[in-house]
């Protein structure tokens, strides 16, 4: 028996005016949000940072749209991608920051290695060039590192970098992890490392004026160990180092501690935590943007899929760390939302959210479920587009299928198919992304139609897009109808789509 159920179709109706400041963590329901980018496409770039440049944001990460998974050793590696914004709410894609695709670059990075990570991005003042610098496993020290003219790249690798800690280890072994740079007021840049020859503790070194490569002055042991993904920067003449306690990679829902000293080489006090579940992701970042006459210090951590073969369905938590009057971090609040006025000041907005643009991405869809949607014609003439966000993941062996109907009650199909549209497996990414098709049939104003999004696959499976409450397999099967098929009455939920009538 073939399980199939709907969901409201709408279009997505963003009101930029009213939120254009309100950062979104989670929904009305506290559950995760997809970010989406300008062209609809999720936002695709993790384990990195956001960094602020000449009045813009710009988010830098690791992607896993073409499929990457850690410690699969048939994956291919995506390459780094960057994102820029002038609101952290509407993201352009700005591309990859160097091409990734090369025969050299995934013999580093792809899935029979440990992988590429974290990128990193400053400008150095005096050479007027931006670096990069990112994890990898290839090499002794654990790092390559970049140059580039533009924030967006493209980036050119230079020599690689020399640095003190786990200098006379061998390559290609777990040496140096996740990292951070940061930038003090007088120039002086500092690398921030998770040593795991020492079962995961943190260090920071000093750069050289270029920051391509370390000066040999450095802080050890700065943690016992079981930690990693530190973000060092300076409120006030205080150093802090923020980093994940305990180590996890990939997992939902690890700690956040931080330490502080008067200088980045220390001596650090002893930590303490200030969140036991990072928002339910792991810590990322912690950037220090001065926005006019005012400072905010940007939290980051990554929503992981909890280790899930398909990590490009993860999402971000990011919100301005609080002070107390001593300068210690206040505990995390895990807000739904905050805003960003013209002073650069965050105001919590939990109690005013807004839905709209309230998208998360799921995958279901094969075997035995298909999902289906009803829309009403809002004018006669022909269906010259349909447009949906949608994705696959764990490898589907048979393409995905759209199947147009119509349905006077929204709930059953009439009649044999209007059209049948194939999406190709190969064309869909493990993100969520906008594909368009050309169905080309007549619709009538004000009738009711349904599509069918349904494929044959038995391995991997296709998602969507959507916003609202969705039911799962296990709560279809109790709601059935007197031809046989189940499906699920609707429950103000919607489709991420669009569609052009001619």
């Amino acid at each position: 028996m073939i399980e199939f159920y709907k969901i409201l179709l709408a279009l997505l109706c963003v009101n930029y005016v009213a939120q254009a400041q309100e950062i979104k963590n989670f929904d009305q329901n506290g559950e995760q949000i997809t970010r989406f980018d300008e062209l609809g496409n999720a936002v695709d770039a993790h384990d990195g940072k956001i960094a602020y440049f000449n009045d813009t944001y710009y988010l830098y990460g690791t992607s896993y749209d073409c499929g990457f998974e850690w410690q699969n050793e048939v994956a291919r590696f995506c390459g780094f991608k960057s994102y820029s914004s002038k609101d952290m709410v509407h993201w352009k894609d700005e591309g990859f920051l160097f091409d990734a695709q090369t025969p050299l670059w995934q013999s580093r990075c792809d899935g029979k290695t440990y992988g590429c990570f974290r990128p990193h991005v400053v400008y150095n003042k005096k050479n007027k060039n931006y670096v990069l610098w990112i994890n990898v496993y290839d090499n002794v020290t654990g790092y390559r590192v970049f140059t580039a003219k533009k924030p967006t790249g493209p980036f050119v690798e230079v020599e690689q970098p020399r640095i003190e800690v786990n200098k006379d280890k061998p390559a290609a072994g777990l040496n140096n992890g996740d990292h951070d740079l940061f930038v003090d007021d007088d120039g002086t840049c500092y690398l921030a490392i998770t040593d795991w020859r020492t079962t995961g503790t943190i260090a920071i070194e000093q750069l050289n004026d270029d920051y391509l490569s370390g000066t040999g002055k450095v802080a050890t042991l700065i943690t016992s160990g079981r930690t990693e993904a530190p973000g060092l920067f300076k409120r006030k003449g205080i150093y802090y180092v923020t980093y994940s306690d305990p180590n996890c990679g990939y997992c939902s829902g690890t700690g956040t501690s931080y330490k502080t000293a008067s200088s980045p080489l220390g001596p650090w006090s002893e930590g303490t935590k200030i969140s036991d579940n990072s928002c339910g992701g792991q810590p990322s970042f912690v950037s220090v943007m001065k926005i006019n006459s005012d400072t905010i210090y940007l939290y980051g951590s990554d929503l992981w899929n909890n280790a899930a073969r398909n990590e490009a369905l993860a999402n971000f938590y990011w919100a301005p760390l609080t002070f107390a009057e001593d300068g210690s971090i206040n505990p995390m609040d895990c807000i739904k939302s905050f805003v960003l006025d013209k002073k650069g000041e965050e105001n919590k907005v939990d109690d005013q959210i807004t839905t709209n643009g309230d998208y998360k991405a799921s995958c279901d869809i094969g075997g035995g479920i298909q999902r289906s949607q009803s829309f009403t014609a809002s004018s006669s003439g022909t269906l010259k587009s349909f447009s949906i966000t949608t994705l696959k993941s764990g490898y589907p062996t048979a393409d995905l299928t759209l199947t147009f109907y119509e349905s006077p009650d929204g709930l059953t199909k009439k009649g044999s198919p209007l059209a049948i549209v194939v999406i190709p497996q190969n064309t869909l990414g493990w993100s969520a992304r906008n594909i368009t098709t050309t169905p080309s049939f007549d619709l009538t104003l004000g009738k009711r139609y349904m599509v069918i999004l349904k494929s044959i696959t038995n391995t991997g499976c296709y998602g969507f897009a959507y916003s609202g409450t969705v039911l799962n397999a296990d709560e279809i099967a109790s709601i059935s109808t007197d031809n046989g098929e189940n499906f699920i009455p609707e429950k103000n939920s919607k489709l991420k789509y669009n569609l052009v009538i001619e």
